[in-house]
């Protein structure tokens, strides 16, 4: 979930407040430990700007774009950017802590340090609320919101940007219990046998889950449109690596629609994927999909070699607690 909530929930939504006008827009950046020489701001009707870094270390640009929601990215993290017209947006921090440390500053900044609070927001309670009873998560969840609509109502915020930001409260409220329910479901199958599957291979014919028994199973549910299962990929090939040889298989299944079977084959060739690479027979719905209440990608769960289920949602590779975890597991 994470600051995905903010990034779908109002960005591809409402992206352009108004897409018929383009305002100047100046922007710079000062990143430490930055994750790459580029940053790339996206908008709607493909907007998009690549801001190389100069020779001081400085990404900047002055570039036209609508009044309205975008999201920027370093290649590895996303965060959300709302422009605004004769913009100058100084944006300070350190890639290592990406969301904690995001800082703008100058002028018509207010509604993006609003969002970068709001990113951090979505992300504590996730971390404290969905491991809470069912009435703790609820009375967490109305605490958030009436905290968050009282934030926005102090802030001197542009009223379309406060319009957008109400609603997606109620958006976030909504998939936040959908997420909880369904994290609860998933809970459940701890130490239960796994559904199987019997899906296509990149490398040629199926592969079933029950051909894997006698090794763990990592295995990745994702898809070629989903930037945050982009961003997993670097992580998953250093884990791959790390655990070549050991008793553990990674398995990756792309939940792209059966019109976009051959862009899964050129994204696996292009990008050199690892493991097993599988798609499964109806996107969304399949069966096994379906049978672990999967709301979002990316998601990973771990099997153990007898097909029982280790974590019906486990930690993502770019978490160290994974490591932890297949470590303990494998050694």
């Amino acid at each position: 979930m994470k600051k995905v909530f903010l990034l779908a929930l109002i960005m591809f939504s409402v992206f352009n407040v108004d897409a018929q006008t383009k305002n100047k827009i100046k922007f710079t950046a000062k990143i430490a430990n930055r994750n790459s020489d580029t940053l790339v701001i996206r908008g709607a009707n493909n907007f998009t700007q690549v801001i190389p870094v100069d020779k001081k270390g400085i990404f900047a640009a002055t570039f036209e774009a609508p009044k309205g929601f975008y999201q920027f990215s370093d290649g590895t993290e996303v965060s959300g950017l709302y422009l605004k017209p004769d913009s100058e947006i100084n944006l300070t921090m350190d890639a290592k802590q990406f969301d904690e440390t995001i800082v703008y500053k100058g002028k018509g900044v207010e509604e993006n340090n609003f969002l970068a609070q709001y990113s951090l927001s979505n992300e504590k309670f996730q971390n404290e609320a969905f491991s809470k009873e069912e009435a703790e998560f609820r009375a967490l969840l109305d605490a958030k919101t009436k905290l968050d609509n009282e934030t926005l109502e102090k802030g001197k915020l542009d009223p379309e940007f406060q319009m957008a930001l109400k609603n997606s409260f109620a958006q976030f409220n909504q998939y936040a219990v959908q997420t909880y329910e369904s994290t609860a479901k998933a809970n459940k199958l701890k130490g239960t046998a796994s559904p199987d599957f019997d899906y296509e291979n990149y490398k040629g014919g199926k592969t079933k889950l029950s051909d894997l028994r006698g090794k763990y199973v990592y295995i990745d549910l994702w898809a070629t449109w989903c930037g945050p299962c982009r961003a997993e990929i670097p992580f998953l090939q250093k884990i791959e690596e790390k655990y070549h040889g050991k008793n553990i298989e990674f398995v990756s299944i792309s939940i792209d629609k059966a019109k976009d079977n051959e862009k899964w084959k050129k994204f696996v060739a292009d990008k050199n994927l690892g493991g097993i690479q599988l798609f499964a027979d109806k996107d969304w719905e399949s069966e096994f999909v379906t049978s672990y209440g999967v709301t979002g990608i990316p998601r990973f769960i771990l099997i153990d070699p007898k097909g029982n289920i280790v974590n019906p949602d486990a930690d993502r590779p770019s978490s160290p607690d994974l490591e932890k975890q297949l470590d303990a597991l494998l050694n």
